[in-house]
């Protein structure tokens, strides 16, 4: 074979295996362009759902309201409750029914309400709030009823628009003393009850 021949096997040679590994190879093009849905990977069309996952944020199941109860001094002192959301004043009185926690009482607080058995609902209009119970909650005379009337008095005037208070017993007015000693059934208010009233 001659010099020149065995040039031009080799030529044809080499274009041959760059034709062939140009075919082989990944297509390129100088911009994007678009592919036809035919083509395109099922997958792809029809994506799965994400996956949720559970919050680990705590749901809130009420609000801090104010309570009054009893110090060891005689004098009242406020004590957060959580009431549910949104707050009612029934739902807040009947907080003050339940008394002091374990804790609260071994610090000396009391209630001097007995309202294990007792239910309570109130209502408010022109800033009065009619306090009903189902039985009477103050078993108590003297100062001690005082006291527990001037807890349900400034729990309830602590919430907004709430001026003054009356009371009830399954429905029926009720007489109720202040800190002079009169029994009234008009509303009273925090003024009644203010050598009872928490300590600055």
């Amino acid at each position: 074979m001659s010099r020149r021949v065995g040039s031009r096997l080799a030529i044809v040679a080499t274009t041959a295996l760059m034709v062939t590994a140009t075919a082989c190879g990944i297509p390129t093009a100088s911009a994007p362009t678009p592919i036809a849905k035919a083509n395109l990977p099922v997958h792809l069309l029809n994506p799965a759902p994400p996956a949720t996952v559970g919050s680990t944020i705590p749901q809130t199941v009420g609000v801090p309201e104010p309570i009054f109860l009893v110090a060891p001094n005689q004098h009242l002192v406020a004590i957060s409750r959580d009431v549910p959301t949104p707050p009612t004043l029934t739902e807040i009185l009947g907080a003050l029914l339940e008394g002091p926690t374990t804790f609260e009482a071994a610090n000396g607080l009391q209630s001097l309400l007995t309202g294990t058995k007792t239910q309570v609902s109130a209502t408010v209009a022109a800033g009065i709030a009619t306090v009903n119970f189902t039985a009477d909650p103050i078993p108590l005379v003297g100062p001690n009823q005082t006291l527990a009337i001037a807890q349900v008095v400034f729990t309830a005037t602590e919430q907004p628009g709430v001026t003054g208070v009356v009371f009830q017993i399954a429905g029926q007015p009720t007489a109720v003393p202040t800190d002079t000693g009169a029994q009234v059934l008009a509303p009273v208010d925090r003024t009644a009850y203010a050598p009872q009233a928490p300590l600055p």
